[in-house]
């Protein structure tokens, strides 16, 4: 089981990393401005590629908030550190590397995980 100075360890963790992600979020989300040059067709291509990039970019930090919303909610309800797939506990080694971790070491490994 994990100690209470522990979660708390995690909840300031998991805090402070999500508002550093919702801050680059924010950074991000204004489109940058390629101008209104249309007429060389690779420079548009640059453009669409770029502007592709930074909203795979913009989504792949909106799911890692999601992730650390599910972890802090999961404070809240007690359940943090118990694997969501087994039931058994989540090694603290891995809680400190990824303390948004939902599986255990040994279920993130399995097949159709």
């Amino acid at each position: 089981m994990i100690s209470s100075e522990k979660i708390a360890h995690y909840r300031g963790r998991l805090e402070k990393t999500k508002t550093e992600l919702l801050a680059e979020l924010e950074l991000n989300e204004v489109p940058e401005d390629f101008g209104s040059d249309v007429d060389d067709f690779d420079e548009e291509k640059n453009e669409a590629e770029a502007l592709s990039n930074q909203l795979a970019q913009n989504q792949t930090v909106r799911i890692r908030i999601n992730e650390i919303d599910e972890a802090l909610n999961r404070i809240r309800t007690g359940s943090y550190g118990t694997c969501a797939k087994c039931g058994h506990a989540i090694a603290e080694e891995l809680l400190d590397l990824v303390p948004e971790s939902q599986l255990c070491e040994r279920c993130k490994k399995s097949p159709g995980s």
